[in-house]
């Protein structure tokens, strides 16, 4: 073999390696619908690629299917959003660390003509309690998200047990549930992000907001390397990290819908 020919062969194999380790510079992240459906990841992924070259790749589901993915070793990364489940996530060891990275909040949709009276309650436990003594259609996730746990929660403070021809159970992600509250002019709990980005509205409208019960923490969890040591641990470190930075949190704060900040930065 010519020296020419060694050369050039040595620079494609060099060539080739190289594009390689670039083509492994990518994440799996396990993360709510909230967070996709709402454009933040549209808006902050290239400014996280273009800080560190890292790629973020995105499965978008409910948090409980997140909190699955995570648990068999299929995402490296995992943003959700219930603190009580993140918490005992790590307690089970499935995660090192956990970090509150933004929040914002729920709220309560419904027909503008209000046929439970919500729009005047006080309290969210009042609103709840309103619409199942008027047996108002109401269009629940029912899929074991972090919205649908905090729904739940909220029957329960309201002493509701809900069931029933008006309380629909869909099994399905915020959007779609969001459309099919539209179509049966049901009353619905949202996340605000979702609902502001939500573009198919025909008579929903917001109808309560504000109670403190409604607060809605999303949190960062680096997953064990001692149960899943195949993972990508060291990027999705610096996912982590950025994310909690000074230039994550500006770019959480900077993401606006129609002039609105939908997320708030809250890292510690």
């Amino acid at each position: 073999m010519n020296k020419t020919l060694k050369l050039l062969l040595t620079g494609v194999l060099a060539m080739g390696v190289v594009l390689s380790a670039h083509a492994e510079d990518y994440i799996t992240l396990a993360s709510t619908t909230s967070t996709e459906n709402s454009g933040l990841f549209d808006s902050i992924l290239p400014k996280f690629k273009d800080a560190t070259g890292i790629e973020v790749r995105v499965v978008a589901v409910g948090t409980g299917q997140a909190f699955e993915i995570a648990r068999r070793g299929d995402a490296d990364s995992l943003l959700v959003h219930d603190t009580a489940g993140e918490q005992r996530f790590v307690e089970n060891g499935y995660a090192s660390e956990r970090a509150d990275v933004m929040y914002n909040d729920f709220v309560v949709i419904g027909p503008a003509e209000d046929p439970a009276s919500i729009r005047n309650t006080q309290s969210a436990a009042a609103a709840f309690s309103a619409i199942a003594k008027a047996e108002a259609p109401f269009a629940s996730r029912g899929d074991d998200s972090g919205t649908n746990r905090a729904e739940l929660r909220r029957w329960e403070s309201a002493g509701v047990e809900p069931g029933g021809d008006w309380y629909r159970e869909l099994g399905s992600g915020m959007g779609p549930t969001l459309n099919t509250a539209a179509a049966m002019d049901a009353y619905v709990m949202s996340d605000r992000a979702t609902w502001v980005a939500f573009g198919n509205r025909q008579n929903l409208t917001l109808l309560f907001e504000g109670d403190k019960v409604l607060f809605n923490q999303y949190g960062s969890l680096l997953l064990s390397e001692e149960k899943h040591p195949h993972l990508k641990h060291d990027l999705a470190k610096q996912w982590h990290r950025w994310l909690l930075s000074e230039e994550g949190q500006k770019a959480i704060a900077d993401f606006e819908v129609d002039g609105q900040q939908l997320f708030f930065p809250n890292a510690k």
